[in-house]
C-alpha cells in the first residue's frame, strides 16, 4: 500500500477587518442624515425656522429703516433681501454647534460611537441635515420676500446658482459652528458664543447697508468680510450687478473655512470624552 504523502500544514490568517472609506462614511452619513430629516416630520417648524428671524429682519428694515437707509421701500428691498437669504443660511448654520453640543449633553453621542459607523459620518450626517435646512429656510425665505414685492431680475438659471452659492457657504459655516459645539462643554453657552461671534460679521458687512456709508476703519473691515462677498454675489445674481469677484471671493471663503475647520471638528469630535 502505497503512502499518501500530505504537505506542510498552512497557517490559516484571518483577513483584517476592513477599512472605513469614503464611500462607507458617504452611506453612514446619508443614513444619519435620512434618520435625522425623519424626526423633523414630528416638528416641521425645523426645517423653516431659520427663515423666521431674517423675515422678522426683512419686515423691520424694509417697513421702519427703508426710508432713512435706502432711500425708498421698492429701491432697499432690492438691496435687503439677498442679504436676508445670506442671514438664513446663517442662522441654520448656527444650530449645528448647538445640536452636536446637546448630542453629546443626551448620551446620544456614546449610542453612535458604539455603532460600527465611521467617525466622520456622525459628522457629515450632522452638517448634511443642517444643509437641507438651509435649503428649506432659503424656499421659505424667497417666497416670503415674493410676497413683499421682491422679485428676481435675472433668471432661473442665477437663481440657481445663488442657491448653490449660498449652501456651499452655509456648509462652509455650519462647520465653524461645529468644531465650536464640540469644544464648548454647555449648549447654553455654544448657543451664547455662536450668537456673539455672528454679530458683528453681520453688522459689519453689506448685509443691512452698502460699506460705503460705514466709517474707514469699518469699511475696511466690511470690505474683506466673508459676508460682504456672499450678500454682493447673491445680490448680483438675483438682481444684477458685479458677479465675477464676489463670487470667486465667497467659493475662496468657503474652501478656506471647510479646509480649516473640518480637520478641526473631526479632531475635536475624536478628543471629546
Amino acid at each position: 500500500m502505497s503512502a499518501t504523502q500530505v504537505g506542510p500544514a498552512r497557517a490559516v490568517t484571518t483577513a483584517p477587518p476592513p477599512r472605513s472609506t469614503a464611500g462607507r462614511a458617504v452611506r453612514h452619513a446619508w443614513a444619519l442624515c435620512r434618520r435625522n430629516l425623519v424626526q423633523m416630520k414630528t416638528e416641521p417648524m425645523q426645517l423653516f425656522d431659520a427663515a423666521l428671524m431674517p423675515m422678522v429682519f426683512s419686515v423691520i428694515f424694509l417697513y421702519i429703516f427703508a426710508g432713512a437707509i435706502g432711500g425708498g421701500t421698492a429701491e432697499y428691498r432690492a438691496y435687503l433681501i439677498p442679504g436676508m437669504l445670506v442671514e438664513t443660511v446663517i442662522f441654520a448654520a448656527r444650530s449645528t454647534g448647538v445640536a452636536l453640543n446637546h448630542d453629546f449633553s443626551s448620551g446620544l453621542m456614546d449610542r453612535f460611537r458604539s455603532l460600527p459607523v465611521s467617525r466622520s459620518s456622525v459628522l457629515l450626517g450632522r452638517v448634511g441635515t443642517d444643509a437641507c435646512r438651509m435649503l428649506f429656510g432659503q424656499l421659505a425665505m424667497l417666497g416670503f420676500a415674493f410676497l413683499l414685492g421682491f422679485r428676481v431680475r435675472t433668471d432661473a438659471l442665477a437663481l440657481v446658482g445663488a442657491a448653490l452659492l449660498l449652501l456651499a457657504f452655509g456648509t462652509a459655516v455650519a462647520w465653524v459652528t461645529a468644531c465650536i459645539g464640540l469644544t464648548v462643554r454647555s449648549p447654553q453657552t455654544v448657543d451664547t458664543a455662536g450668537f456673539i461671534w455672528m454679530i458683528p460679521l453681520q453688522f459689519g458687512s453689506s448685509m443691512f447697508v452698502p460699506p460705503s456709508t460705514m466709517p474707514g476703519w469699518l469699511r475696511a473691515f466690511a470690505e474683506v468680510n466673508p459676508l460682504t462677498l456672499c450678500c454682493d454675489a447673491v445680490r448680483g445674481l438675483l438682481v444684477g450687478g458685479p458677479v465675477m469677484q464676489p463670487v470667486l471671493g465667497t467659493l475662496a471663503w468657503t474652501a478656506g473655512l471647510t479646509a480649516v475647520f473640518v480637520p478641526l471638528a473631526l479632531r475635536q469630535y475624536r478628543r471629546r470624552p
